[in-house]
């Protein structure tokens, strides 16, 4: 997890050639777990095997990128109409404790929890819409989008800005105003293509 968050924050940059013993002395492991970690990694695509040297850090274009940001949106955004609905006269107290996560693991830098909190907060919500393929389709997309400008906001007004909106997204949701919070996931998406690959928006 916390190798997978290294990359996917961009801490450790696409392209990176990344040794299995410099990695076990980062983390104060053997080089059994770090190897078998990284193997992992490579299965899902995050990283290639190169022979005597370890691994490339694989990259996502920018091509790939917009198509995932797409999709995202096409999914993740009219389903916060249904999650509105769905979200009336239900507890909240698991959503709005991820979404409070997520903003102390930001302001603390804390990327690999961060991204856990994260993924574990819009996909709780997705489970509301009563559909697992979406959920699991999501679920699929995350895994393949990058966010490699992310690591370089640590303390940044932007950061704070994108952590907030869980919060808010949580007040349009309970509120009932479904078209607001279809609005708010699509600028919230739309991050990915602009403070997360660190560029302005």
């Amino acid at each position: 997890q916390a190798l997978s968050a290294a990359i996917v924050s961009g801490e450790i940059a696409p392209g990176s050639v990344v040794a299995v013993p410099a990695l076990a002395l980062e983390f104060g492991v053997s080089a059994t777990p770090v190897r078998e970690a990284m193997l992992n990694l490579a299965k899902l695509g995050f990283v290639e095997a190169m022979r005597n040297r370890g691994f490339r850090v694989s990259t996502v274009s920018e091509q790939d990128l917009h198509e995932l940001v797409q999709l995202r949106r096409w999914l993740e955004a009219p389903a916060m109409r249904v999650v509105a609905d769905k979200l009336d006269g239900r507890p909240i107290e698991r959503y709005r404790k991820l979404a409070h996560s997520i903003s102390a693991a930001a302001a603390r830098s804390d990327f690999a929890e961060f991204l856990a909190a994260d993924t574990e907060f819009h996909l709780a919500l997705l489970e509301l819409a009563d559909n697992r393929r979406l959920v699991g389709l999501v679920a699929d997309l995350r895994r393949q989008t990058r966010l490699v400008g992310l690591a370089t906001l640590s303390h940044t007004p932007e950061l704070e800005i994108s952590s907030n909106e869980h919060d808010l997204l949580l007040d349009l949701l309970v509120a009932g105003r479904g078209e607001e919070a279809e609005q708010l996931m699509n600028t919230h998406i739309g991050h990915i293509v602009g403070w997360w690959a660190g560029l302005p928006e």
